[in-house]
């Protein structure tokens, strides 16, 4: 008797169900999407016991008659393809025809479904792959899927899931994605019957990341100005070059906003949310200077392509895509990031003291859990590190941020301050509680206040303080140096003509083998940003000139910084990468130093060069070169307003 044989058809749709569910949010994310492909414009997903016992989810789409509603739980039967062609330009969230199938091989399914066209709907009922029933429903225009018993035929897959809270927050994470991705459909999760995330269809995508993100994230956050490119890719010969068209979107988060993980990287591509490490280096490398080593922006991007530009079918869970112009795309997305950063020039403003009233301990307001939904990723799979199921933490409520108390009277007057350009009005009715119509909302300030600033003085020889039309100023002027010097080595590097400094007498370096190593490896590029540096026998090297910025004593402090970047660190950088990696070591040593006491005319030139620049954000290892507290803060904390 042979060896091989052919697996039963329960066995086979039980490994096919494990490559497309691994959890809860997998089969909220596929019945989701499928609702989205029908054309609903309203979702509802209820859940319990975080999708074990109960996942549910309501559209308003098409629906489907009672023949697709049976087809549909056939392997590979699909609405969305027709033959291998159209995997080349696939313009729907689905299109395998996997999930129904599925999912009803490891759960007891309800589908009830009906169209525009017929009277009376159709229910569908399959317990772990077989059919149950199939009748008349009553139901609206829509289809209802309820799944119940997650895993309930497959245990071993079932005590693999997380707590309860981790699974939820996977389908919160998941939701909220889709949500920012249709603001123009609406959105409503419960979980055991409690609301946790209610999103009206609102006009524009500002409001909807204002609905869920709420207004202190919103303030911190840039719109990204649309930003289109076309590339001319090769067509058949004889044939004109083809246009392909860019689109991109979106908001990105000032410098001060700053987070130790990637999970607040929102990225949708034809508005498929996607974890896409093309984009997120792009995002990266945008932000690099702006940011330190280790942290991350907030960024909610929507890149729209020709759909034939992105292959969406190279990743089980479709969280993955590649470009046919990956390094067109890459470059267009860092350049639109970091123009957008330039134009802007958002300043960081100095925390507002702000009163909080207590919280019971059971309750965690929906800023905080949608900080846990950012924590998420909507595609990771379970972590170890996770709490397993059987610890259970505290059940969350969620509930809305309590109103600000009131103003305190002692009898004056407020000052009322008049309209300014830099203030807009705000009405977005959201999950939050509706902003009052006439409230003024701050618009991000911006830097170029920075050539209007009235100098006041030093504070302990090492912060500049200036008076602004918008507030008071505080600025480093260590760092705020060191960002006019980085900019203006690097035009001089651009343009081959770095101004150095010739060395009475070398200064001669010893290096271990590994140093020498590295310096080979860099050091044409040395040469070209300002050091005549020769080998001095065959562990040493001869410094003869150096950047005229740097002084003699930082020479070889410089050198030995550049020389220390690691191994790993040279393979990873580019070479634009390294040559900033220079620029700020060297600008770093040469710029002014803290406990400088400062003449009113260096003061006066250097907030003038700093307002130049063109990122007078941060320093080149990203820290913050200049803090405004705003008159209305300032009033506020005197309970003048």
């Amino acid at each position: 008797m042979g060896r091989i044989r052919i697996l039963p058809d329960a066995v086979a749709n039980k490994i096919a169900a494990g490559e497309v569910v691994e959890r809860p949010a997998s089969v909220v994310k596929e019945l989701l999407e499928n609702s989205l492909d029908a054309g609903a414009g309203s979702v509802r997903i209820e859940v319990e016991k975080g999708g074990r016992r109960l996942i549910r989810v309501v559209d308003d789409g098409c629906g489907m008659m009672r023949d697709d509603a049976m087809l549909a739980f056939e392997r590979h039967a699909t609405s969305k393809l027709a033959d291998a062609g159209d995997l080349l330009a696939i313009a729907t969230l689905g299109f395998r025809g996997e999930a129904l199938p599925s999912i009803a091989a490891v759960s007891r399914l309800e589908l009830i479904t009906k169209t525009a066209n017929e009277q009376v709907g159709t229910r569908v009922e399959i317990a772990g792959g077989k059919l149950l029933r199939c009748d008349d429903a009553a139901s609206p225009v829509g289809t209802a899927v309820t799944v119940r018993d997650l895993f309930y035929n497959v245990p071993a897959r079932k005590k693999f899931l997380r707590s309860e809270q981790t699974e939820l927050a996977q389908i919160a994470s998941l939701v909220t994605h889709h949500a920012l991705a249709h603001p123009e459909k609406s959105f409503e999760l419960r979980h055991e019957g409690k609301p946790l995330l209610e999103a009206p269809a609102v006009a524009t995508p500002g409001e909807r990341v204002f609905q869920i993100f709420g207004s202190q994230t919103f303030a911190e956050l840039i719109e990204l100005a649309e930003r289109t490119a076309t590339l001319e890719a090769p067509a058949a010969e004889g044939q004109p070059p083809e246009q392909r068209r860019f689109r991109l979107t979106g908001f990105i988060s000032r410098p001060q906003l700053r987070k130790l993980n990637r999970n607040s990287l929102f990225i949708f591509v034809n508005r498929r949310p996607v974890r896409d490490r093309l984009i997120l280096h792009a995002i990266a490398a945008a932000y690099h200077n702006v940011l330190p080593p280790g942290a991350y922006p907030v960024a909610l991007l929507f890149l729209d392509c020709d759909y034939d530009e992105v292959d969406v079918n190279v990743h089980p869970a479709k969280a993955e895509v590649r470009f046919r112009h990956a390094g067109f795309v890459h470059d267009f997305i860092r350049d639109a990031v970091r123009a957008q950063l330039v134009e802007s020039r958002p300043a960081s403003s100095l925390p507002a003291a702000v009163m909080k009233p207590p919280q019971p301990a059971a309750e965690l307001p929906f800023s905080d859990f949608t900080q846990a939904i950012e924590n998420q990723s909507f595609d990771r799979p379970p972590s170890e590190l996770e709490a397993p199921a059987g610890e259970q933490p505290p059940e969350i409520t969620l509930r809305s941020p309590a109103a600000p108390a009131p103003r305190l009277d002692f009898g004056s007057a407020p000052i009322e301050l008049p309209e300014q350009a830099g203030q807009v009005r705000l009405k977005i009715p959201d999950s939050h509680g509706p902003l009052p119509e006439g409230a003024w909302q701050p618009e991000a300030p911006d830097l170029a206040a920075l050539r209007d600033l009235r100098p006041l003085g030093q504070l302990h020889n090492s912060f500049i303080v200036a008076a602004g039309a918008d507030g008071l100023w505080i600025i480093d002027q260590h760092v705020a140096h060191e960002r006019i010097l980085f900019e203006h080595l690097l035009r001089q590097r651009a343009s081959g003509s770095v101004e150095r400094q010739q060395l009475l007498l070398p200064i001669v370096l010893e290096l271990t083998p590994a140093q020498m190593a590295d310096y080979e490896r860099i050091a044409q590029e040395l040469a070209a940003s300002g050091f005549d540096i020769e080998p001095f026998g065959a562990r040493a090297l001869a410094v003869k000139a150096a950047p005229a910025a740097l002084s003699a004593a930082d020479i070889e402090n410089v050198v030995f910084e550049i020389l220390e970047i690691a191994e790993s660190e040279l393979r990873r950088l580019s070479l634009e990468d390294l040559r900033r990696a220079v620029a700020a070591s060297v600008a770093c040593r040469a710029a002014i130093k803290v406990n400088t006491p400062l003449e009113p005319a260096k003061i006066d030139w250097l907030l003038q060069a700093l307002a130049r620049t063109d990122c007078p954000m941060s320093c080149p290892h990203g820290r913050p070169i200049a803090l405004r507290y705003a008159t209305r803060e300032i009033l506020k904390s005197f309970h003048r307003i």
